[in-house]
């Protein structure tokens, strides 16, 4: 298994990423149960991608796993923040 896996989030992250976003994290945890999701690029997140977070969060609880947000900033970081996401994940 790897020591952790980068997700390089898309510009917009939202309902249109669903499968991407899900076929991607499933992968990546049958390698790893650490994951960076990279927010460098994200400037727009909406409820669905919200939701999706929670559901990988889910899938890393089931394998003792855990995931750090990195580099998320302006809007994007607003609403992670006002969802309380820093209860769920870390962040650098």
């Amino acid at each position: 298994m790897s020591d952790c896996i980068a997700i390089n989030m898309p510009e917009r992250f939202d309902f249109s990423t669903h499968s991407w976003f899900t076929k991607t994290y499933e992968e990546a945890l049958t390698k790893t149960k650490t994951i960076i999701l990279d927010f460098s690029r994200v400037s727009y997140v909406d409820s669905s991608a919200l939701g999706m977070m929670v559901l990988l969060h889910r899938q890393l609880n089931k394998v003792s796993g855990h995931c750090t947000i990195r580099n998320a900033n302006g809007t994007a970081k607003d609403i992670l923040d006002m969802a309380n996401f820093e209860k769920l994940f870390s962040y650098e």
